[in-house]
């Protein structure tokens, strides 16, 4: 028994006790996997469980508990009176939250989750265009459960970069970071089905303003590098034609960012971004095999990159809310005592010159080329 490794042997052990307790263990647990959250005019909150259900007999695949309360622990005493099984957190996937208690502030229940051993943290956070808990209540006929579904979209949209993959961790990580704001995906309700309604930016735990759907690439460019994703660009407008469209799959891209902190106090960000790609789809005057076409594709595809990033960034200078890590950057090139005397997010983030230098490599251009 020496040679066999504990692990082994604990799970064994397991398996064991398990066959010769009780079977229906498993039965009389309530797993929960989606909690939603939302402000009610009272200031109390609105809290919704949805709990998989694995009994066949069953009607439905998924049992839905509600509740008001003044907290979240409150809640869950009251919820835990209205079922026969025993509510336990440790399989809970997915943390939503509705647009009005995003704006009013989410740490507080970001907090008692962390607290909470039981939870993961990399459960995800999510915030609701509209009532998460409707939303969260309401049956798809053409998808899985709701709660499953709100995992497998953010799942898949994270690795097409649409979307950043934001848990517990990620979210109070940046919230305490004093050199980079939160942010978190966007979903909303459109009838039939949910869709992805941009990625919400927020200024500490509160909701300020998002990044459009269209647009949530560009800002995974200014946010960091990555190896999958997909872009469509229109370039009709930049070229003065009637039609003009480029179809980019396959992008792979990196990112530096450069901080000159000038003599007199204008301190300049330089995001210097390298984007490789196929073209999947090409509609416009250009001949592709042709090198000196395909380097004019190139720059006006990178020019119409530059020109969405300053708009983006003038927006977030605007609301005041740093979710590109421009703070922590500028942090790095100076001393301590002097980050901590200046005010970030007031004075200084608005004021900052921010720069872009992009370049775009076409890979090829269709199968055989």
């Amino acid at each position: 028994m020496r040679n066999v490794p504990r692990i082994l042997i604990l799970t064994l052990v397991a398996t064991l006790l398990a066959g010769c307790g009780d079977k229906r263990i498993l039965e009389d647990l309530g797993f929960t996997q989606t909690t939603s959250y939302d402000l009610l005019p009272t200031g109390e909150l609105d809290i919704t469980l949805s709990i998989p259900l694995a009994d066949p007999e069953a009607k439905s695949k998924r049992m839905i508990l509600r509740t008001t309360s003044v907290s979240s622990k409150e809640s869950r005493i009251k919820m835990a009176m209205q079922t026969h099984l025993n509510l336990v957190s440790g399989q809970l996937r997915n943390s939503i939250f509705g647009l009005t208690l995003s704006k009013e502030g989410i740490w507080n229940h970001i907090d008692t989750l962390i607290r909470d051993p039981s939870i993961s943290p990399q459960v995800k956070v999510t915030v609701i265009n509209g009532n998460a808990g409707e939303l969260l209540r309401k049956d798809y006929k053409q998808q899985p459960r709701t709660g499953k579904y709100i995992d497998k979209m953010l799942q898949k949209e994270a690795e097409g970069q649409n979307v950043p993959k934001v848990t517990l961790y990620h979210f109070a990580r940046d919230y305490y970071d004093d050199g980079i704001d939160p942010i978190a995906p966007v979903l909303k309700d459109i009838g039939d089905h949910i869709a992805i309604d941009g990625i919400g930016l927020f200024r500490d735990d509160r909701y300020m303003t998002k990044i459009e759907p269209k647009d949530a690439l560009i800002f995974a460019f200014l946010r960091g590098r990555f190896k999958q994703g997909e872009l469509s660009v229109d370039l009709s407008r930049e070229t003065h034609s009637d039609k003009q469209m480029a179809m980019l799959s396959g992008l792979m891209s990196t990112r530096k960012v450069k901080v000159n902190l000038g003599r007199n106090g204008q301190t300049t960000v330089t995001f210097a971004i390298r984007i490789t790609g196929s073209i999947l789809e090409y509609i416009g005057p250009y001949n592709l095999s042709d090198h000196s076409d395909k380097k004019k594709l190139e720059n006006q595809i990178a020019s119409h990159i530059i020109d969405k990033s300053e708009v983006m960034v003038r927006m977030m200078q605007k609301h005041k809310v740093d979710s590109l890590g421009i703070g922590t950057h500028v942090r790095n090139r100076m001393s301590y005592k002097a980050w901590k005397s200046m005010n970030w997010n007031d004075d200084v983030y608005p004021k900052v010159r921010v720069l872009f230098d992009v370049s775009v490599k076409i890979k090829d251009y269709g199968k055989f080329r």
